[in-house]
């Protein structure tokens, strides 16, 4: 495919042809023109815009109006596969890669990159940083014109112990650089809907942003009804959830919960309670999650039962509700999963079940929680005693070679400040451990308990805890459990005050 426009001829008028050519849509919203445009002028951006406010065009545009490859790191692989599969239907030349492809269809990807066909590639933090794909994209006469990082509150709910590959992608612009002489400029891009003033200053310095300009859009929807209730039983928390099931059986929606195992019995249990739906999971093989993704989309299934394995890039306009049956441990999940609902800016409701406080009768979400602080916690001193035994300087693959944990010890060595990345490989330990590691998650789930509890408007909350200040001053969405009556309360009496079974 050839280029149509570089980044000195991209006009306002070209652009909209353009976005008209590969997408069909007739216009951008503000700031979309304006991120197209960053872009495609080759500057790092960081993009904090909430759900359905069309981030993916924003990159995925001037990947397609520019020559070279645009690199789309990217968490999840149904998210990958999600959008790739809507670029291919539109004929646009993207792929993905990951460890769960034939390895026919990945050699093909490989040559197709080398080939330079390919204008977007789709791949995660380890796939990126895997022998074979980093030994392709560092060779001289591969162009990149980009590298954006989708879902970048990832590198902060993830990058520090749960996936420490994150923690090295800002070396990756500067060593393909390196490896290209007179290459031009590679612009890096983070986007993501949600990120408080405290990750955004993370991302930033993560991924080594030079001057970048930023994006920000406040959470608030006014269309999205939100409601927290208190159960006290498991009895109860089920009986609530068929109640709300019943007031909106018309209209489609999502149940989330935690784990893989939760959402396959809560599945099965609904399905004997005569309501067709599925259990979705990142265990499910790629064909099985598509089959799911599919009937819900098309209207065969009302809702999943899903874990946060299901949304990000699922583009269901006519989601009017969502029921976290499980309360997450982090704020930022909470405001991803709610987000799915109500795209259309028509009327939706999110409601959140959790336990009564003491958890006498229904210990499941303290119990959790317990759960998610205590592996942080050891994961954090397993770093600890294993500090002093790293090298100065080293490269990674050897030192997870010699320590099971050992990628995890760099990575909150890193986070802390205290070690450097010469490329995404070799690292040099530039301070003293600090004295007290600190999980970063173990602070932020402290949020999504507070949001729990809170009397404040709950829209005011979200907006303060986000860096919105300003607009949370003295705001009052009307529309929250707290703030005055809603669509969601009315329908299901969920105002009435809960008693133990």
């Amino acid at each position: 495919m050839q280029s149509t426009s570089t980044s000195r001829q991209a006009t306002p008028a070209l652009i909209q042809s353009e976005l008209q050519r590969f997408f069909g849509y007739s216009n951008l919203r503000s700031p979309q023109a304006e991120i197209v445009e960053c872009l495609l002028q080759q500057h790092d951006a960081l993009i904090v815009l909430p759900t359905g406010a069309g981030k993916s065009v924003c990159f995925q545009l001037p990947a397609l109006m520019q020559p070279g490859l645009m690199l789309v790191v990217s968490p999840l692989v149904a998210l990958m596969e999600n959008q790739v599969q809507e670029l291919r239907q539109r004929n646009l030349p993207a792929a993905l890669l990951h460890s769960e492809l034939p390895k026919n269809q990945y050699r093909r990807t490989l040559w197709a990159v080398e080939q330079q066909q390919l204008r977007l590639l789709y791949l995660s933090p380890e796939t990126l940083l895997s022998a074979n794909v980093w030994r392709v994209l560092c060779q001289p006469n591969l162009t990149i014109q980009a590298i954006v990082l989708d879902e970048a509150h990832c590198l902060t709910q993830w990058g520090e112990t749960f996936r420490p590959d994150y923690c090295r992608l800002g070396a990756v612009r500067r060593s393909l650089l390196q490896h290209k002489p007179n290459h031009p400029a590679i612009a890096v891009a983070a986007f993501t809907a949600t990120a408080d003033t405290q990750t955004q200053q993370t991302i930033q310095h993560s991924l080594q942003l030079e001057q970048p300009r930023v994006f920000r859009l406040n959470p608030h929807r006014a269309n999205l009804d939100l409601t927290v209730q208190t159960v006290w039983t498991p009895h109860q928390r089920r009986q609530r959830l068929l109640k709300f099931l019943q007031a909106w059986s018309e209209q489609v929606g999502l149940v989330y919960v935690r784990t893989r195992r939760a959402s396959e019995e809560l599945a099965t249990w609904l399905t004997q309670q005569g309501y067709e739906t599925a259990a979705y999971h990142a265990g499910l093989s790629p064909n099985e999650r598509r089959v799911i993704e599919q009937g819900w989309l098309n209207g065969r299934l009302q809702f999943v039962v899903c874990t946060n394995a299901f949304g990000m890039g699922i583009n269901q306009a006519s989601c009017r509700w969502i029921v976290h049956f499980q309360a997450p441990v982090l704020l930022s999940e909470y405001v991803q999963e709610v987000g799915r609902a109500g795209r259309d800016g028509n009327p939706a409701a999110a409601l959140m079940l959790v336990s009564e406080r003491t958890g006498w009768l229904d210990p499941d979400d303290r119990q959790r929680w317990r759960y998610f602080e205590a592996q942080s916690q050891k994961q954090v001193r397993a770093a600890k005693m294993l500090i002093p035994k790293l090298p100065r300087q080293g490269d990674v693959m050897t030192v997870s070679r010699q320590f099971p944990e050992g990628a995890i010890a760099l990575s909150l060595l890193h986070s802390q400040g205290c070690l450097e990345w010469e490329d995404p490989f070799r690292y040099i330990i530039t301070g003293r451990s600090p004295s007290k590691l600190v999980h970063s998650n173990i602070q932020a789930a402290s949020a999504m308990k507070q949001y729990l509890n809170t009397r404040r408007c709950r829209w005011q909350f979200l907006l303060s805890a986000f860096g919105f200040e300003a607009e949370a001053n003295q705001f009052r969405c009307g529309h929250c459990d707290n703030c005055g009556p809603s669509s969601l309360r009315s329908r299901t009496a969920l105002n009435r005050p809960m008693n133990p079974d």
